[in-house]
């Protein structure tokens, strides 16, 4: 089995690790260890990423620090010049040394991005198992450095361990029960028992930070389920047996849970609750925590600004100004609509004024029209082919594209597919429909007119 260094040391980046097995999965290998820094999802919180770097290209000799032990043995004897002198060569040495120290790292970083192995994601199986998904595989018996991708783990802890106190606080404050726990990439969410309120909302994110800013510390221990039950936690877990891992903020909340946790409330940074909404017979709160919460609020701060600069206001205004734009957006739609209405009439009323007919004897009722709405082309369209012994003909332009529906009224005779299987050829569009009905489209050309032209003549035809 693999000795999990992280639940003991959450901070802990790497560790030297035997491979002890290693088996073909789907989409690559799974990668045993005797022993890992590596947390496998579970409990609700994220696999951890990082690296297997083979023993032999793990450990660059430290020259920097052994140029760093000259210097300071030279500033302390004087290397023989006298103490000035020595102080000189030593503080020069050291300035090497710093170099060079930056420059193993530089190549450390180097052999971690192109001689590591990849762990994008690491798993727990049912046997107990920790398999560390790799594309390549490794050699059982060989050794490798496993290091840490310390970022995500830090969003990983902040984000659990987040979800830990905005739970507590919605229990302390209104006796609410966390029901249900979910974290994914830049969205995490817990589910509450009951609806709650902005003004709930509100108090509940400022308790939690209050126990971030307050810098508490978390410990972890390991007691029986018989002593856990007697403990005061928002919730119990009864199915819970043997020796539990036990989370505890100072003063706070306490839990069962297997989740790498910082050993002070402080390193979680910041709570913030980013939505909330009714969920079945409670709520659903969204929230995130540290950089995550930190980046969100970044962005929604600068959309603001934008906004606030596009409206010409005060951000606090925007909200206002946004309600202004819908309300005269709504009432230039209405006219809009009024004024169209009276186009249609009166192209209704030509278009049924001596309308042209075809061999078979049908009114040929073409609509061509440019920068048109698909709503008003519908309608048209609907009011055309309600006329007896119709067949309709409406092509318009919308954006960037060209649309056309052919229909026939009651009595008309002819052959809608037919029609649109002309179209698509002129037009280089798609569509279908059925002999009734039919409609289609295509980008617009510029002499998408010009064609819709050439095909009213051909109706004219048929």
């Amino acid at each position: 089995m693999t000795e999990k260094l992280f639940e003991a040391d959450a901070l802990r980046k790497e560790c030297l690790a035997t491979v002890t097995g290693c088996e073909k999965l789907e989409d690559g290998f799974g990668i045993e260890l005797d022993q890992t820094v590596l947390f496998p999802e579970g409990g609700g919180q994220l696999s951890d990423k990082g690296w297997l770097v083979p023993e032999e290209l793990a450990n660059i000799p430290k020259l920097g620090e052994s140029l760093k032990d000259v210097g300071t043995a030279a500033t302390k004897t004087g290397s023989g010049l006298g103490v000035l002198a020595g102080q000189i060569v030593g503080s020069v040495v050291k300035e090497a040394a710093a170099a060079v120290s930056g420059a193993q790292d530089a190549m450390q970083a180097a052999v971690q991005k192109f001689a590591g192995l990849p762990v994008n994601y690491v798993e727990e199986t049912k046997d107990g198992r920790i398999l560390h998904h790799t594309a390549k595989d490794l050699k059982v018996g060989s050794k490798v450095q496993v290091k840490l991708d310390w970022t995500t783990r830090l969003d990983h802890m902040q984000q659990h361990t987040g979800e830990h106190i905005l739970s507590y606080a919605f229990w302390k404050l209104y006796q609410l029960n966390n029901i249900g726990f979910h974290m994914s990439e830049r969205l995490v969410t817990i589910d509450l028992d009951k609806e709650i309120t902005l003004e709930q909302a509100y108090a509940a994110e400022d308790f939690a930070n209050r126990e971030i800013w307050a810098n508490k510390p978390i410990s972890i221990s390991y007691m029986p389920h018989t002593e856990v039950a007697k403990l005061t936690m928002r919730k119990k877990n009864t199915k819970l047996t043997g020796m539990l891992r036990i989370v505890a903020v100072e003063d706070g909340d306490i839990c069962t849970c297997c989740g790498t946790h910082p050993p002070f409330t402080g390193t979680i940074g910041l709570i913030k609750i980013t939505k909330f909404e009714k969920h079945k017979d409670g709520s659903r709160v969204e929230f995130l925590c540290g950089r995550w919460a930190l980046e969100d609020v970044r962005k929604k701060v600068h959309y603001i600004t934008e906004a606030s600069n596009m409206m010409s206001t005060k951000e606090e205004n925007v909200c206002a100004g946004i309600a202004k734009f819908k309300e005269e957006t709504a009432a230039l739609r209405e006219q809009l609509k009024q004024k169209t209405q009276a186009l249609q009439a009166g192209e209704l009323e030509t278009l049924l004024k001596n309308p042209p007919l075809d061999s078979k004897g049908n009114k040929v009722l073409v609509a061509i029209e440019d920068n048109y709405d698909p709503k008003s082309a519908k309608t048209l369209y609907q009011k055309l082919t309600a006329v007896e012994k119709a067949v309709v003909a409406v092509i318009y332009a919308n954006g960037p594209r060209v649309n056309y529906m052919f229909g026939l009224g009651q009595g008309a005779q002819g052959d809608c597919k037919e029609l649109i299987a002309k179209a698509n050829e002129l037009f280089g569009g798609k569509g279908g429909g059925k002999p009734e009905a039919a409609q289609g489209g295509a980008m617009a050309a510029a002499a998408w007119q010009t064609k819709a032209a050439a095909l009213k003549e051909m109706l004219l035809k048929a």
